[in-house]
């Protein structure tokens, strides 16, 4: 394992164990504004709505490429995760966050499981057909990619879907 994997385990460690090196580190970082966002008021009964799920903890198949991580400036391009994927089937890489526990059970960072239960609890109405995944860590370079190309993809993907919402989850 190359010295800078090392590194980044080390310090998400260090951040989970001390949780208040991650909010100064976290300070450091200059926030986004999303001023010109339009609010989308969701008004459909739950029972009757289609959720979609997309994370920033870095799930993906275990037969797909792996998220890059030697990259230090992150891998920028989504994952898709059908729904009707067992969990057995999905894995995490990701090295900015302890997934100790996450490898455990996916469901804390995926709550895959949990949303099908809910269907079958006719608590929601449904899940789509993909969900979606990134790296949590994408900056500098990449980060147009990101904005320009991923997220309109992911956005067309969706309503392709017919997601009435996205639960959105973080690593």
């Amino acid at each position: 394992m190359q010295l800078a994997r090392v590194k980044n385990r080390l310090i998400a460690k260090l951040f989970t164990r001390f949780p208040s090196l991650a909010r100064g580190a976290a300070a450091k970082v200059p926030p986004l504004s999303f001023d010109q966002t339009p609010w989308a008021p969701f008004d459909k009964p739950l029972a009757e709505a289609r959720i979609a799920l997309l994370t920033t903890g870095g799930i993906h198949l275990r037969s797909d490429t792996p998220f890059d991580m030697t990259d230090s400036t992150g891998d920028p391009v989504m994952r898709v995760v059908p729904s009707a994927t067992p969990v057995t089937e999905m894995m995490i890489t990701h090295d900015y966050y302890d997934h100790t526990d996450a490898d455990s059970d996916i469901n804390i960072v995926f709550p895959v499981e949990r949303l099908r239960e809910m269907v079958a609890e006719g608590v929601i109405g449904g899940v789509t057909e993909r969900f979606f995944s990134f790296m949590g860590h994408i900056d500098q370079n990449h980060f147009p990619r990101f904005l320009e190309d991923q997220l309109p993809k992911v956005a067309a993907m969706l309503k392709e879907d017919g997601a009435d919402a996205v639960l959105i989850t973080p690593g």
